[in-house]
């Protein structure tokens, strides 16, 4: 029994070192806390350079939530600050169904920057929603307009979880 014991523990010891390789073969990184190159942070001014309104509110919103799901508190007196310009902002038509629009593409650019305690800065240029949000719509202008903002912070939840991807995993 003591044999079949000791087997078992290598056995899993050996899968445990395999999928541990496997995982770091594929660029996968396990991050602590303690690995984060800060513990809280500022969000500064958000400037809306585009014409649709009340963007800066949803990205501040969106940055917030996202730092806080990768464990970075939002603090108003932290030492690092991270600021943003919205550069643009774009809703186009993708299909139409005698002459209904029924698909739309959303589009938003921004720079970033942060600030750190020692008074460095780290630019982030063009940083923008990695993948196409469409949304289709046939419907009346209420419904029309409320999935437009459903669209928009699901945008906007891109954009910062693609700029705490890059403060974080560098």
């Amino acid at each position: 029994m003591r044999r079949k014991h000791r087997i078992s523990v290598f056995l899993i010891l050996l899968v445990s070192l395999l999928a541990g390789l496997m995982l770091s073969g594929c660029g996968y990184s396990v991050y602590t806390h303690s690995d984060l190159p800060f513990k809280e942070i500022k969000i500064g001014t958000i400037e809306n350079k585009t014409l649709e309104p009340k963007l800066q509110d949803r990205l501040h919103a969106a940055l917030a939530e996202e730092f806080m799901k990768n464990g970075i508190m939002v603090n108003p007196y932290a030492d690092t600050k991270i600021s943003a310009v919205l550069h643009e902002f774009d809703l186009s038509v993708l299909s139409e169904k005698k002459e209904i629009t029924i698909e739309y593409r959303v589009l938003i650019n921004a720079d970033f920057i942060v600030e750190y305690k020692d008074g460095r800065k780290k630019e982030f240029r063009k940083i923008n929603s990695p993948f196409i949000i469409s949304f289709a719509s046939s419907d009346d202008l209420a419904t029309l307009l409320a999935k437009k903002d459903l669209v928009e912070e699901r945008a906007m939840r891109d954009v910062a979880m693609r700029i705490i991807g890059a403060l974080i995993y560098k």
